[in-house]
């Protein structure tokens, strides 16, 4: 055995090991493994739509999951479509591009100071949020709305005041994708995306709100699963040791957690394996390893298998792994120091949010036994199922969601005949056959309604246009106010 794993004994380098992951589990109650490895030494959890109910219910999880062995309990939470505590009913908050439509970097550190309220009343301690994402490439499967804009500085001010809001109760924010994922059209759940930037090129633009993050004192911050040829190579920023200890370390100063994004997306699984991407995003510099939704219990214990062979065997040294749980350990005498309490009245500040971000062009006329039609959009592996539209605000509405090869636009029209007719979309500038649907719809009726709940980069003519910059509960509720006041 290499001398630096000699002076710790297995039992002790297999606890050092488990302190540097994150593990997720099914369902809503946490499972007995999970205690147990808690109490020796596993860093923490990251939960996911499908471990929460409602606030109640997450609550109790957070306290089974709590006890002495004081674990970083975390889940995304970015509003607007990405949400968790409201997976199954849609975010009470408009997202990052409808607040960097609004550009008031006070009312984005209101919405994300609610939402650190919400998550420190269930006992969540980490938020793998905000997106710092410079969002550049229109088609960006993954980013999109997630983002706060395609301008640098913008996207800087609003991360900085989304980590001021985080941070103020005590909720550590995870700066994300660390470093860049705006610039990608591929998505780093199912292959590892190119972010083909020059070094000036990457300073100014994709650096610049995680140089503003670091600054603001951001407690964490998450790699991103991307290349970058000029730095990374062929690898993904998660595996580059060149990308985070000598940039993000290095040249940026950050001395705070890294966590790895998902380590079970097909980036790190189809090319270096879950076992391998967690040895080499440790020796690149990382100090958390989520792994994810889909590892089971025997894929955990065989990362954790593999971290205790790599050091074993002298290729992984266990003085990285006392580095990241230092750090990990700061992170956690920090989340017992802040006390700041919420505001009663903070819970309506969403909603004037959203209000805020909504865009009306043209007119609509008064409502008419109005027909609508919601044009189904996949939805993308980081949103998941998360139910949209317009429904909750137009009680009185006959309302049809249909997929657009399925359409027949002839029988949506003889349905909307003598009606007000709605059409409800999300990124139609991403798919020709919902737009193709949309243009045939307008073509027979000019004065449809269309309202755009992703990103309004694709404008048909229509006679009201409106954009809510996002699906979030509160944005459909925005729109429809827009219409029935």
């Amino acid at each position: 055995m290499p001398e630096n794993s000699a002076s710790i004994g297995d039992r002790g380098l297999r606890r050092l090991a488990a302190a540097s992951l994150l593990a997720s589990f099914p369902g809503t109650t946490a499972p007995d493994w999970v205690l147990r490895d808690l109490e020796d030494g596993l860093g923490g959890v990251t939960l996911f739509g499908f471990n929460v109910e409602d606030a109640a219910q997450l609550a109790a999880l957070t306290r089974q999951l709590g006890g002495a062995a004081r674990p970083v309990v975390s889940l995304d939470e970015e509003g607007g479509d990405v949400t968790r505590l409201a997976y199954h009913t849609g975010s009470p908050y408009p997202g990052n591009a409808a607040l960097g439509a609004v550009d008031d970097v006070e009312l984005t550190e209101r919405v994300y100071r609610s939402i650190a309220a919400d998550l420190a009343r269930c006992g969540v301690n980490l938020d793998m949020g905000p997106v710092a994402d410079v969002n550049t490439a229109d088609d960006n499967p993954v980013i999109g709305t997630r983002s706060f804009g395609a301008g640098a500085e913008l996207v800087a001010r609003h991360t900085v005041a989304a980590v001021r809001g985080l941070q103020s109760l005590g909720v550590a924010a995870c700066v994300k994708h660390f470093p860049g994922h705006g610039a990608t059209r591929e998505d780093s759940h199912l292959e590892i995306p190119l972010v083909d930037a020059s070094p000036e090129l990457l300073w100014e633009r994709e650096l610049a709100p995680f140089r503003a993050a670091i600054e603001a004192g951001a407690r964490s911050i998450m790699t991103a699963h991307v290349s970058v040829p000029y730095l990374t190579g062929s690898a993904p920023a998660t595996l580059s040791r060149a990308a985070l200890t000598g940039l993000l370390r290095g040249e940026l100063g950050y001395d705070g957690v890294v966590i790895t994004d998902a380590l079970d997306m097909h980036a790190i699984t189809k090319s270096v394996g879950l076992g391998g991407g967690a040895v080499r995003s440790l020796l690149a510099g990382s100090d958390l390893l989520c792994l994810g939704p889909v590892p089971t219990y025997d894929d955990i214990r065989g990362v954790l298998a593999a971290i205790v062979v790599a050091v074993r065997d002298g290729v992984l040294p266990v003085a990285r792994l006392e580095e990241a749980a230092a750090r990990v350990d700061r992170m956690r005498d920090w989340f017992a120091l802040v006390q700041d309490s919420a505001d009663d009245n903070m819970r309506v500040v969403g909603l004037d949010a959203a209000r805020r971000a909504v865009r009306l062009t043209g007119s609509a006329a008064p409502l008419v036994d109005p027909y609508v039609v919601e044009v189904d959009t996949p939805p993308t592996i980081a949103v998941g199922d998360v139910p949209w539209g317009v429904a909750p605000w137009l009680p009185e509405a006959e309302i049809v969601r249909v997929k657009p090869a399925d359409a027949s636009p002839g029988a949506l029209l003889a349905a909307a005949t003598g009606r007000s007719l709605i059409v409800v979309f999300k990124d139609a500038h991403r798919y020709p056959e919902s737009q193709a649907l949309i243009s045939g719809l307008l073509a027979a009726r000019p004065d449809t309604i269309v309202v755009e709940m992703g990103l309004p980069i694709w404008r048909p003519d229509a006679a009201a246009y409106i954009a809510t910059y996002g699906a979030a509960r509160a944005n459909a509720q925005a729109a429809m106010e827009l219409l029935t006041a």
